[in-house]
């Protein structure tokens, strides 16, 4: 079986950029990273990524003299590189319309909220703002409206009575790490299909509880 050729962009420390390496190293598992994309210079995730052998590049925003000359250096280096899906992975910044058009369907984001609930940024302090009782995670596709498109998966995470942001965020994330290459092994496997900004053959029956596929995920 062919694998799934994962494109991933990064802008910092890329931890579940590390979770989706981690994950592509085991054995069977549907995906491999082909390249790994920052828009900052230097930052840990690009070491990372070189840690794997992966193929890295660095396209800086500001080199650029608009948004949709510096998403036209992405396109074409992912159009090279033959990706079939972008993941983004604490890449911070918002996708324009143009790139989107280009890979409708074939590029996804990690939030932490369970979506559409506390979209944007500064999800952990709103939830608890909030009073709200959990907090979670989503993986969903890339569309115009920021955190808005078809979801692939959620996780809950419960929010305690003492929590402060970081330790409500450490949960979160820890949970994050799971679920992303969780989310990739659907879409590679073919458990779920997206047409027209929705997720039209999801067989909730058939479909593995996370980890199924591969139980080291879990561990």
């Amino acid at each position: 079986m062919r694998k799934l050729k994962l494109g991933v962009q990064i802008s910092g420390r890329g931890s579940n950029l590390q979770a989706l390496i981690d994950a592509c190293a085991q054995e069977n598992f549907p995906a491999e990273i082909t390249l790994v994309i920052s828009n900052v210079e230097g930052v840990e995730g690009l070491a990372k990524a070189q840690a794997a052998n992966i193929r890295t590049l660095t396209i800086p925003h500001k080199s650029f003299p608009n948004k949709e000359a510096f998403e036209e250096a992405i396109d074409d280096a992912h159009q090279k590189a033959g990706i079939d899906l972008i993941c983004l992975a604490g890449f911070m910044r918002v996708i324009s319309p143009y790139l989107i058009s280009r890979w409708r369907g074939k590029m996804i984001n990690i939030h932490p909220s369970l979506l559409p609930a506390f979209p944007g940024p500064h999800t952990h302090q709103r939830a608890m703002d909030a009073g709200a009782l959990f907090s979670g995670c989503t993986v969903h596709y890339v569309e115009e409206e920021v955190d808005a498109g078809a979801i692939i998966v959620q996780a809950p995470v419960p929010i305690k009575p003492d929590d402060t942001e970081s330790e409500l965020a450490a949960r979160v994330l820890a949970i994050e790490h799971k679920l992303y290459p969780y989310a990739v092994q659907l879409i590679a496997c073919g458990f779920i299909r997206y047409q027209d900004g929705k997720i039209i053959s999801k067989d909730t029956d058939s479909m593995p509880p996370i980890g199924l596929l591969n139980p080291a995920l879990l561990s």
